[in-house]
Order: C-alpha cells, then structure tokens, then sequence
C-alpha cells in the first residue's frame, strides 16, 4: 500500500492517514496524533528540521547498526485501535517489533519500506462501517465524499 492522502478529518478533529492499494481500489483510514501527522507530513513535503525529529533518530540508529527495515504491516485492529510491526533484519537475524502504525508508515517513508496491511484487518474494518447500520453507513460515505472532494493534492506533498 501507499499513503494516498494525509488530511485533517473535521468530524473527529483529528489527522487521518489513508492507505491505499498500489494496484487496487481497497483503502484503509486510520486515524492518528497530531504530532505523528507531522513526522509524515514533513517526510512527505522533503522538509528538513535542525534537528533530528524522532522517527529521524531511530532511522539514523538502524542505518549506523547495519539493520535494514524490510517492511511494515498494520498487523491487527481490535477495539478500534490498529495495530503494526516492523520487520527488521541484519543479514540473518529477523526480528519484528510492535509499533503503532503512524510510527511505521513515518519509518517506512524514511528508509523506503514497503507497508502491507494484512487482507483481515481491511475487512474487520469494513465490518465495524457495516455494523454502525445503514444510515449510519451512508451518512459516513456523504460525509467521506464531502472530505475527499474538498481536499487539494498539492496540500499534502507527493504522494
């Protein structure tokens, strides 16, 4: 997958990451801190800080230790709350570390890492819109439609 698009959901009054398929339609929202919209934000836009911001730190640690980032997975969503890894390796030795997804999207912008998300927990999502009921699931798809049209590509960066 790939981040299509970095917004600012009114609704919730919090940043929204949007997953997409690279050669499919399948999408996953997961919302996110403010502070970790800003780490991808700025990898997203190239800007440069003084200073090394977190996810820039941890970066620099892997490539001075020889570890490379193989990918990404948001792993699991239960109770509304997603879940990740991050699958590392130094040449023999994986190792997978549990990280919440706006960590390893912000990582895997900065060492260029695939991000998979795992097929059951795009349809444990789709479930929970299922769930809410159908006026509930059609007023979501209005409001979602108004988000996306309102939003402007050149906003957000390359993506």
């Amino acid at each position: 997958m790939i981040i299509s698009i970095l917004a600012f959901d009114t609704h919730t009054k919090s940043p929204i990451v949007i997953l997409k398929e690279i050669d499919g339609e399948r999408t996953l929202p997961i919302w996110i801190g403010v502070l970790e919209a800003n780490a991808i934000v700025s990898k997203l836009r190239g800007i440069k800080t003084l200073r090394p911001m977190t996810h820039d730190l941890l970066t620099n640690i892997i490539e001075l230790i020889g570890i490379k980032v193989e990918k990404v997975e948001i792993c699991d969503l239960r109770d509304n709350t997603y879940y990740a890894l991050i699958y590392l390796s130094d040449g023999g030795t994986k190792i997978t570390i549990d990280a919440r997804p706006s960590d390893a999207l912000a990582l895997s912008l900065r060492v260029d890492a695939p991000i998979f998300v795992a097929d059951e927990v795009i349809e444990k999502a789709k479930r929970i819109e299922l769930e809410t009921g159908p006026e509930d699931t059609s007023e979501r798809r209005r409001k979602w439609k108004e988000i996306l049209e309102k939003l402007d590509p050149k906003d957000f960066g390359n993506t």
